[in-house]
């Protein structure tokens, strides 16, 4: 199995992780905000986001997934959610690697508002709308993803490949 070529470099990513953050910080302000990494592919995107805001910023984690190799299994499986605590009465971004069929942020989303969420918007360092099966909104993203499995900064396949600094098209993914 071969990662395949660069198609976004680690520079590129950088350079869209600042101009996110300074998307986000203008249109939350000072409001409470809090990060919601979905693990764990968005572990190296979300990690570099909270670097990059310019004040202290919260985050959690939720553990929810619907892949299965190469491909989405149309079933969201949820591991663990934020507590109730963590959530009621904030501003929940979603930050995630990818947005595919929209599976995952469909049910996040749900759960997030049943645990009380002011609001729920998501954030992904990649789009990939020509697979969306579900009518969500990426309300902020780094890249638009094309129609071809990804792997590196976080992105893997069967557990491979995260370590990589950069975004590349895998070769040979079954």
């Amino acid at each position: 199995m071969n990662p395949g070529k660069i198609l976004i470099s680690e520079s590129e990513i950088a350079q869209a992780i600042t101009r996110l953050v300074e998307e986000i910080v203008h249109n939350y302000g000072d409001s409470d905000l809090v990060l919601v990494g979905v693990m764990d592919g968005a572990i190296c995107f979300l990690a570099d986001m909270i670097r990059a805001f310019p004040h202290p910023v919260d985050m959690v984690t939720a553990r929810v997934s619907s892949y299965e190799g190469a491909k989405s299994s149309g079933q969201v499986n949820i591991d663990w959610l934020p507590s109730r605590e963590q959530i009621e009465g904030r501003h929940a971004l979603i930050v995630e690697d990818i947005v595919d069929t929209g599976a995952t942020i469909a049910t996040l989303t749900k759960e997030l508002i049943a645990l009380g969420a002011a609001s729920v918007n998501v954030c992904a360092l990649l789009d990939k709308p020509a697979r969306r099966e579900h009518g969500v909104e990426v309300t902020y993203a780094g890249f638009d993803a094309p129609d071809a499995f990804l792997v590196g900064y976080g992105l893997d396949y069967n557990g491979k490949f995260r370590n990589l600094s950069d975004l590349r098209k895998l070769s040979g993914a079954k």
